[in-house]
């Protein structure tokens, strides 16, 4: 039986091997924080939903046909345990994989990764280009404008928020207080 328990550190290390994209390192850390966030709000292991959200795109800057399938390889390769790795395959449900989410934790992965490219997104564009100043009703606006990060699949934002059992306007504001702690790291402090 495996016993190891991979560290924040552990899975630091691993991203930055597998990935070298400022854009990816920083949405890693966004959807990090917004999982230790909800972590804290669901009373579960916030140490292990960091880590799951620190590399749950492990594989997806050099192996993007491969997303959610490469990394298993690459988990077991490092002896990382089933559910570590079943949490981070089942965030592409729907999308790359059917691993449909069942845990708080797999359901929170897959509710807040698109919509943590949103919230950033939508931050940039405001006057002081920072998410300590955005709010729901801003993101939620561009999130009815499909034009607008046009590339974050919104039918997954919803059956996220459907998973949580959570009001979309709710959900947005839980990823904005996730992602306010690490606002300078993932370069949304702009000029407040």
């Amino acid at each position: 039986m495996n016993t190891y328990i991979p560290s924040r550190e552990d899975a630091y290390i691993l991203l930055k091997k597998y990935n070298k994209k400022e854009g990816l390192i920083r949405h890693a850390l966004s959807v990090e924080s917004v999982m230790a966030h909800f972590a804290r709000h669901f009373n579960e292991d916030e140490e292990k939903w960091r880590v799951i959200g620190l590399v749950h795109d492990l594989d997806y800057e050099m192996y993007p046909q491969e997303h959610c399938h490469k990394c298993v390889e690459l988990f077991k390769e490092y002896n990382w345990p089933e559910d570590y790795i079943r949490a981070v395959v089942s965030h592409g449900w729907g999308i790359c994989t059917d691993v449909k989410p069942e845990t708080n934790l797999e359901k929170t992965l897959y509710a807040i990764d698109e919509l943590t490219g949103l919230v950033a997104s939508s931050a940039l564009v405001r006057p002081s280009k920072s998410i300590l100043d955005i709010k729901a009703k801003s993101v939620k606006k561009k999130f009815k404008d499909k034009r607008f990060a046009a590339a974050v699949d919104r039918q997954v934002i919803l059956n996220g928020a459907k998973f949580l059992d959570m009001d979309l306007s709710e959900l947005i504001t839980q990823v904005i207080l996730g992602m306010r702690p690490v606002a300078e790291k993932i370069g949304l402090k702009g000029n407040l």
